[in-house]
């Protein structure tokens, strides 16, 4: 398996990455000490920008945590393309399904960014499990929820116009609740219009009308004037949007 090395350090959990591990759709129903049961000899990596996390076809004997930064999962089509998908970032977990399955990867996985890793063996989880079957019900339950969100979200994002697609995105992005706040973005636009679900001519229309709610684009940051105030406007859309669906 081509999974990244000599940046792989045995785990030393700090209490900030342990609230992010904490934040992932299939970790987060476990109590804190399942958890810790489950990631005490797990791995982190540093990634590079561009570097290989695993290659469609590797063996997939892990799945991964998003602790910083932002990882693309892709296919290449028969032409030689790239087809995005998936983007996933800090607190949001991947290659799960493949791993539990003990097949092989069906995509390959890369860093956009610099970015820092979980690496959660497959074998030792499901050691874990069999010893304490309440945690495989707890990731099934926490998992389970996390796929009815997602196909509300699927219906909600339907009816959303992209102007507002990137206001929640920056705002679920954002580190603060208020005020003045900068949001690190992936280097390559095109990967936020593949995750929105937007072309990226789409994604530069969306982004220029939110200059008048304060928000600007420098370089691969995101620098929005008033949290308060875009997510006002969030509000707002969507507020529009039911009303035009109750006409």
């Amino acid at each position: 398996m081509r999974l990244v090395s000599g940046s792989a350090m045995q785990l030393s959990i700090s209490p900030t990455d342990f609230k992010i591990i904490r934040q992932t759709p299939l970790l987060g129903g476990l109590s804190d000490a399942a958890l810790r049961n489950i990631i005490s000899d797990s791995m982190i990596s540093e990634v590079s920008r561009g570097q290989t996390i695993f290659t469609q076809g590797d063996n997939a004997e892990a799945f991964f945590v998003v602790l910083e930064g932002w990882i693309k999962l892709f296919r290449l089509t028969s032409s030689g393309t790239e087809a995005v998908i998936g983007i996933f970032t800090r607190g949001q977990n991947f290659a799960e399904a493949a791993a539990f399955t003990g097949g092989v990867y069906p995509v390959s996985g890369e860093a956009v960014t610099d970015s820092r890793l979980l690496r959660i063996s497959a074998r030792r989880l499901f050691d874990r499990i069999q010893q304490s079957p309440e945690i495989g019900l707890a990731m099934l339950a926490s998992t389970s929820q996390h796929l009815h969100l997602l196909v509300r979200q699927i219906e909600a994002l339907k009816a959303h116009t992209g102007a507002q697609r990137i206001a929640e995105f920056l705002l679920e992005l954002a580190k603060e609740s208020q005020g003045r706040c900068i949001v690190d973005l992936p280097y390559d636009k095109a990967l936020i219009a593949a995750r929105l679900g937007m072309k990226p001519e789409s994604l530069s229309r969306a982004f220029n009308r939110l200059v008048e709610y304060g928000v600007s684009i420098v370089q691969k940051q995101a620098i929005i004037e008033d949290v308060d105030r875009l997510r006002d406007f969030a509000e707002r859309e969507r507020a529009e949007i039911m009303r035009r669906g109750d006409d």
